[in-house]
């Protein structure tokens, strides 16, 4: 029989060491032990016994599950993902040698994955810069460095995952989130009237003790709003943490992020990671059928289906679009790859631009872009504002899309066998199809052919094509 494999956890135990404040010396003598021991322990040059482990467990009255941890679980995942990046195809990388390198030296794992997402930012970052010539390229853009910020991580936040479900654990016994503001903070729930609250929809009274909603909120905005309240009360740490590594030209881009974070947040209270995972798997992605189960609505659902990133517990990743009816996206989260416009508007073909034909209507369409690669979108319009005879509201369409090779996964596609895909573009600058008709100008960098009455049915006729 195999022997089991020894077990190292020396910077776990250094951990340990420092956030109970004690030196070397002191444990050794807690754990009557060598100070020379704890060292060559810490240092992985000698593995953690049974006996060790539980005179840890004994002295420091800890539980050992807790002390052993997840062995490095997620550490190993996370490193795994960034290995899988393009940059390193040509890079043998056994699975065991990752998970060794992620186990046994988690600092060196951390700083490496620091470094790819801060490669990931700059990546992104140059691809923003010099594209609108007619703006000053020195002015910083608060909306693209959140972007940047948040499609570097993939719109993947564990460390709010887990905050997240712990709170939501927490307002489930308080019976409910209202419940639990009163419980934990003595904030009780005030609904007043639109103009009371002079265009807020939420706002703190420190004053009065309370958390003061629009009474025009539905249900899940309701809902979604008190989460949103408490991830402000409990997870401003967590922002601070993640904010730090980021790299932000102003003030107002590191705010927009903040708020991005507050909202993930609030999504991880009322759709916890755990739970929600697994209901996404029982009804194949249905998204209407999660928002009613979880008491949200088709965007916030649609929404939190790009963050189920978390390692090791990793669902479809989709691309979420939002735009309005003239087009203007107001917001792009990607986890799937897809190589969206980083500026102006998408493909006219697309149906996420036909669904205000067809309001409240979910439309299916399998997409092909110029290089080959093919995606499944669903799309449908979804409405803000309202709540009463008068109240401005406005329509907006948002389309989820994920990669061809998942999309039998999805309750949309039935085990239907795909039709033909509708080839699209990434946007028209970028795009070389010479025979769209859609086509709203020549793709850079191609020469334009004489008039040629021949080619009358495609806007343009240019070299190449």
């Amino acid at each position: 029989m195999a022997k089991d494999r020894p077990v190292y956890m020396g910077p776990r135990l250094r951990r340990l060491r420092r956030e109970l404040g004690l030196t070397q010396a002191d444990m050794a003598a807690d754990l009557e032990i060598s100070a020379s021991y704890v060292a060559l322990l810490e240092r992985n040059q000698r593995p953690l016994t049974a006996d060790m482990l539980l005179r840890l467990a004994r002295t420091y009255k800890m539980d050992m599950s807790e002390l052993a941890g997840d062995g490095g679980a997620e550490q190993t995942a996370r490193l795994q993902a960034v290995l899988k990046d393009p940059m390193f195809a040509d890079i043998d990388l056994p699975v065991l040698a990752t998970g060794d390198v992620a186990v046994n030296y988690p600092g060196i794992t951390e700083a490496l994955l620091r470094l790819h997402t801060a490669y990931r930012e700059e990546q992104l970052a140059l691809a923003d810069r010099g594209v609108e010539q007619e703006e000053d390229a020195d002015a910083p853009d608060p909306v693209a460095e959140s972007r940047r910020f948040l499609g570097a991580r993939r719109n993947s936040f564990p460390l709010l995952d887990d905050a997240g479900e712990k709170l939501a654990r927490e307002a489930e016994e308080a019976g409910g989130l209202a419940g639990w503001l009163k419980a934990k903070h003595n904030l009780r729930v005030r609904r007043l009237p639109s103009e009371v609250m002079a265009g807020s929809m939420r706002r703190l009274d420190r004053h009065r003790d309370a958390v003061l909603l629009d009474d025009a909120l539905d249900g899940a905005s309701t809902q979604f709003q008190l989460a949103l309240q408490i991830a402000y009360l409990e997870m401003r740490r967590d922002f601070d943490a993640l904010l730090k590594d980021g790299q932000f030209a102003s003030e107002s881009g590191r705010r927009l992020t903040r708020r991005a974070l507050a909202s993930y947040g609030a999504a991880a209270i009322v759709m916890p990671y755990t739970v929600f995972a697994r209901a996404v798997e029982a009804r194949r992605y249905d998204v209407e059928a999660l928002a009613r189960q979880f008491g949200a609505s088709f965007e916030q659902t649609a929404h939190r289906l790009t963050t189920l990133q978390k390692p090791g517990q990793e669902r479809i990743p989709f691309f979420f679009l939002r735009v309005d009816h003239a087009g203007n996206v107001s917001k792009r989260l990607d986890g799937a790859g897809f190589p969206f416009a980083r500026h102006g508007g998408s493909c006219p073909l697309w149906s996420v631009h036909h669904a205000f034909e067809r309001p409240r209507e979910v439309l299916t369409q399998w997409l092909e872009l110029p290089d080959g690669q093919r995606f499944f979108s669903i799309a449908r319009t979804v409405t803000a504002g309202g709540g009463g005879w008068g109240a401005p509201k406005i329509e907006r369409a948002i389309a989820l899309c994920c990669a061809a090779e998942h999309a039998h996964r999805l309750i949309y596609v039935a085990g239907e066998a795909p039709p033909e895909p509708v080839p699209i573009g990434v946007t028209c600058r970028l795009c070389h199809r010479s025979q769209c008709m859609a086509r709203s100008a020549p793709p850079i960098g191609r020469d334009m052919l004489p008039e040629d009455f021949r080619r009358s049915h495609a806007p343009f006729g240019f070299a190449g094509g």
